[in-house]
């Protein structure tokens, strides 16, 4: 494996990256900030909901990764030719060590606690000592590993439910379902019957298939499978989607269901409040790094 590594001006950094992929036969290309760690580095990417002030840095470092020598070199001659890539500079071209790609990636994910006795532990991980509810999933199948605050805050809420996700006849609805983490916490909490969606077709495979690696039953679909009401309703996605959601989760909601929802920075609480107030009153249920956990209860009726 090769590394060609190329320092290059916020203008080029796009067509040099799709020349890459597209044209060169580099394996991958990732950007960096060329000034991080320095007084110089630049925080480019805003918050959810926040306009992208610049697809790049003013000064970018790209990594473009190659099978073999003679395909970095070839790419970065080609390139640096081209009379539309001035200010285009090569850093190094320098083969890599061999190792174990895949061992190497899964170092990087470890066991989660959620609670006491609860835990989101990857595949290829011992379960730890003590632990009562765990959920096996591997990383990178779709959004929900477990190790996202939202995720996190979700996850806990369900651990404090145990009671009231094992009531007969209770249906939970999660909304945005993504690796289905969410669905199948509540079922490892004594939830029977359960609807995950999401407008991502993959993401309903992801759940599907990780249901069966988790040992438990759901019934995972497009959000159309959604029907009728729920005693829970769980939505991580993020405060503008939920915001325009709201008349459909609420009217998903059995009198006195509870209603979850996540992906809400803090500065974004009087927002949501304000969005579901014709259905229920919202409060912030939990809080970490920045990011809320908001739930209200539906009304009993007269």
């Amino acid at each position: 494996m090769f590394q060609l590594v190329l320092r290059a001006p916020q203008a080029l950094v796009e067509p040099v990256s799709d020349a890459l992929i597209d044209e060169l036969g580099a394996l991958s290309v990732s950007v960096e900030d060329a000034d991080a760690g320095s007084d110089a580095e630049q925080a480019l990417f805003g918050e959810p909901d926040m306009p992208i002030e610049a697809t790049a840095w003013s000064r970018s470092t790209l990594n473009a990764m190659f099978a073999d020598e003679a395909a970095a070199t070839a790419a970065a001659a080609a390139l640096l030719a081209q009379s539309w890539a001035e200010g285009l500079l090569l850093q190094s071209l320098q083969q890599l060590p061999d190792q174990d790609w895949v061992r190497l990636t899964q170092s990087q994910f470890e066991p989660v606690a959620i609670s006491d006795g609860f835990w989101v532990v990857p595949s290829w991980h011992d379960v730890p000592p003590g632990a009562r509810h765990v959920i096996r999933l591997d990383p990178g199948l779709a959004f929900g590993t477990g190790t996202h605050p939202t995720t996190r805050m979700c996850l806990r809420w369900l651990a404090t439910q145990p009671a009231r996700l094992a009531l007969p006849g209770l249906r939970v609805l999660d909304y945005g379902c993504g690796s289905g983490i969410l669905a199948i916490g509540a079922a490892l909490h004594g939830t029977r019957d359960i609807d995950a969606v999401d407008i991502d077709p993959a993401a309903v495979q992801a759940t599907e298939a990780n249901a069966r690696a988790n040992g438990v039953r759901l019934q995972a679909g497009l959000p159309e499978r959604a029907s009728g009401l729920y005693g829970v309703v769980l939505a991580n996605i993020l405060a503008t989607p939920l915001k325009l959601l709201a008349p459909l989760l609420c009217t998903h909601l059995a009198p006195g269901g509870r209603l979850v929802l996540a992906g809400i920075l803090e500065r974004q609480a009087d927002e949501l409040q304000a969005a579901y107030a014709p259905w229920l009153a919202l409060q912030v249920v939990d809080a970490q790094e920045g990011w809320i956990l908001m739930s209200g209860e539906a009304s009993r009726g007269p």
